[in-house]
C-alpha cells in the first residue's frame, strides 16, 4: 500500500529559534510554530483557535532559521510528520513533530513589529528572504515586490 507524509503550515514563531549542534557537528534548529484557525460556531459566533507545533530543521536550513528568524516571524513550512517516542519515569511518552524540509520566510526587510525585520548578520538577500530548499545551493531572488492589484515593474502578468 502506498503512503504519503507531507505537511504544509503557515504560522508565526512562538519563540526564538534554538540552534544546537549534534556531536558530529550537524546543525539542528528547533522552532515553535503557532497556526491560527478562525471558524464560526453553530450559534454564528467567530472563534479563533491556535495550534502549537514543534518543527525541526537540519543542516543549512537550521543555520538560516537561527540567523534570520525571531519570535513572531511569519513562515511557511513544508515537511513531514515524525513521531518521537521515549520512556520517562517508567511511563511511555510520545510527541508528534514536523521535520522541516523546505521553508519560506514571509516577512520582508524593514517590516515593523515582530515580522522578522533586518537579519542578525550580513548575508545574500536572496538566501535570507527567498525560499530555501536543501536541494538547491542558492535560490534566485523573488521577482516583483508589488502587492496584489499593484504589480511591481518586473512582473509579467499574462492576463
Amino acid at each position: 500500500m502506498a503512503s504519503f507524509n507531507r505537511v504544509i503550515l503557515v504560522g508565526n514563531l512562538t519563540r526564538d529559534p534554538d540552534l544546537r549542534y549534534t556531536p558530529s557537528g550537524m546543525p539542528v534548529c528547533e522552532i515553535g510554530l503557532a497556526v491560527n484557525d478562525r471558524r464560526r460556531t453553530p450559534e454564528g459566533e467567530w472563534i479563533e483557535e491556535a495550534t502549537f507545533i514543534d518543527v525541526t530543521f537540519w543542516a543549512k536550513q537550521a543555520e538560516v532559521c537561527s540567523q534570520y528568524l525571531t519570535k513572531g516571524s511569519p513562515i511557511l513550512v513544508e515537511g513531514r510528520l515524525k513521531l518521537d517516542q521515549w520512556e520517562q519515569d517508567g511511563m511511555k511518552r510520545s510527541k508528534l513533530r514536523v521535520v522541516g524540509e523546505r521553508m519560506q520566510m514571509l516577512s520582508t526587510r524593514g517590516a515593523g513589529g515582530n515580522g522578522g525585520g533586518a537579519p542578525r548578520s550580513t548575508r545574500n538577500e536572496s538566501e535570507a528572504y527567498g525560499s530555501y530548499d536543501d536541494s538547491y545551493s542558492q535560490v534566485p531572488p523573488q521577482r516583483g515586490g508589488g502587492m496584489a492589484g499593484n504589480p511591481g515593474p518586473s512582473d509579467d502578468i499574462p492576463f
